[in-house]
């Protein structure tokens, strides 16, 4: 991908977020674009823990623990006690919540294919623009 578009493909994961974080309808109601970046750190990583996922999205563990919660009640998430440390746990990603970042990655893989050809690079560099701009107030 050219610069641009890798910056309106990183504009629009928020975009995409927003979108989920506010639909009526589904089986993902409330997922966040924080939610989103720890099951998609997860599913990446494989095996995480809530240490490694505050460190990496830079956020007190006691935030990650709340949102941990809701992700693990959701089964986007399922925790494992660790075999080498029982007082730890493994966090890896369900299949719904693969589902999730694998899907979501190939719409907006497809849709910033879409306006890279529809767009000339000044229009998707406002469009990126404008999306950063109605964002502000959400991220």
């Amino acid at each position: 991908m050219k610069k641009i578009e890798k910056e309106f493909f990183t504009v629009f994961t928020d975009f995409q977020c927003f979108i989920l974080a506010n639909m009526n309808k589904g089986d993902y109601i409330g997922i966040t674009a924080t939610h989103y970046n720890i099951i998609e750190f997860v599913y990446r990583k494989k095996d995480a823990t809530a240490k490694q996922i505050a460190v990496a999205l830079n956020v007190s563990q006691a935030a990650i623990s709340k949102q941990l919660k809701f992700l693990i009640q959701n089964e986007l998430l399922k925790q494992i006690q660790s075999e080498v440390d029982r007082r730890n746990y493994i966090l890896t990603a369900t299949d719904k919540g693969k589902f999730i970042v694998d899907n979501s990655e190939t719409f907006r893989k497809n849709l910033t294919k879409q306006f890279s050809s529809n767009l000339s690079a000044n229009e998707l560099i406002t469009f990126t623009s404008l999306l950063k701009k109605a964002l502000e107030d959400h991220n």
